[in-house]
């Protein structure tokens, strides 16, 4: 049998703690700004489109397309997909793409957040919805 993979647990900071915290309840979170109206991840204080510091914690569905991804099949831990995503609110992310036969994704597939444990808060991965 197989042992379950370990991730680290995530470093925060006063300004990204709101999300960790968050997580800690299943939410995922992103960051919109009220000036220009643009959502934005990994969520900042600063819109990174008008650079306004307008900007509001709004929970995201979670729900996303692949746009583009790679898979690694020789890396030491085994084979991984390491890809980008939009969110049904707009933003791309990078992330990994998890708990899937990896010869499966593909570029416009529907994609859902999954959470994976650490020792602090878990963290967002990818899996096919």
């Amino acid at each position: 049998m197989s042992e379950a993979k370990k991730y680290n647990a995530p470093v925060t900071n006063p300004e990204t703690a709101p999300f960790w915290e968050a997580a800690k309840a299943g939410k995922f979170m992103i960051k919109r700004c009220t000036t220009c109206g643009e959502a934005h991840y990994f969520p900042r204080a600063i819109c990174p489109f008008c650079f306004s510091d307008k900007t509001v914690w709004e929970e995201s569905s979670g729900e996303a397309t692949v746009y583009t991804y790679s898979l690694m099949r020789k890396s030491p831990a085994g084979p991984y997909a390491i890809a980008y995503v939009t969110l049904k609110e707009g933003p791309s992310l990078q992330t990994n793409i998890v708990d899937c036969d990896l010869e499966t994704v593909k570029i416009g597939q529907k994609v859902k957040v999954v959470w994976k444990p650490t020792d602090g808060a878990p963290l967002p991965f990818f899996t096919p919805a």
